[in-house]
């Protein structure tokens, strides 16, 4: 069963949208405190987003920023707002479509049932489900929602976290030189360097710890990380 994080004030418009997606089998999960969006966000941890622009406190657009700074979830604006531009900055604050209010319920199911299709189903890449998802000795990785989980045990991970470990993860048991980390990392907008890496490797050590397995990551002096979860460490 899908789960669906629904960003609504209006309580009409939430309570027909919760009612018609339930009775299609999705599992929906309403906001009530919208000053707490991402805290639900990330306690829930949806397989999608039904997010309005109009909040109190914060706008969706804010909202999502930070939604997408640890996760790759499918994000569906519904809006009032039916002028181009803000169609146009929904896509490119990491929105994945936009329904324009007043709405037919069975545009909003299809949409959805479409983004779920392309992320997690039948249209998703090549090998999807090798794609999105990555396991090692017990320990997986969830591209998509940017989390790990251990012995039931998850933890969501920042977007150079996720880079990291799934570069790890794919020469696992084997020195990744500090090049190829430093390349996963690379980003336009932001500067890259040593220290950087070293940073985010502390960073994805603790998160692994804060799910149960501790010195997971080696270094190699000189030639890089390794990743191996040594059975007789994790608790």
């Amino acid at each position: 069963m899908y789960k669906i994080l629904l960003v609504e004030d209006d309580v009409k418009i939430a309570g027909i949208l919760v009612n018609y997606l339930k009775r299609y089998g999705y599992e929906v999960f309403e906001v009530k405190q919208m000053e707490k969006v991402f805290a639900e966000f990330q306690e829930i941890r949806p397989d999608l987003v039904l997010l309005d622009i109009n909040l109190p406190y914060y706008d969706g657009f804010h909202w999502c920023r930070l939604m997408r700074t640890v996760s790759k979830v499918p994000i569906i604006f519904i809006s009032a707002r039916t002028d181009e531009m803000n169609q146009v900055m929904a896509i490119e604050y990491g929105g994945d479509d936009y329904i324009t209010k007043p709405f037919h319920l069975e545009v909003v199911l299809a949409k959805i049932k479409s983004a779920l299709r392309r992320v997690y189903g039948e249209y998703a890449e090549t090998s999807s489900f090798h794609h999105r998802v990555k396991e090692m000795d017990g320990l997986t990785l969830y591209l998509e929602k940017a989390m790990i989980e251990y012995q039931h045990k998850q933890v969501l991970l920042s977007q150079n976290e996720l880079k990291l470990l799934n570069c790890l993860l794919k020469q696992y048991d084997t020195i990744v030189s500090r090049e190829d980390l430093l390349e996963a990392l690379w980003n336009d907008d932001s500067f890259v360097d040593d220290n950087t890496l070293t940073v985010n490797v502390t960073r994805v050590r603790r998160k692994l710890e804060d799910i149960g397995i501790k010195s997971a990551i080696t270094t190699s002096r000189g030639k890089g990380y390794r990743l191996k979860i040594m059975q007789g460490e994790e608790k």
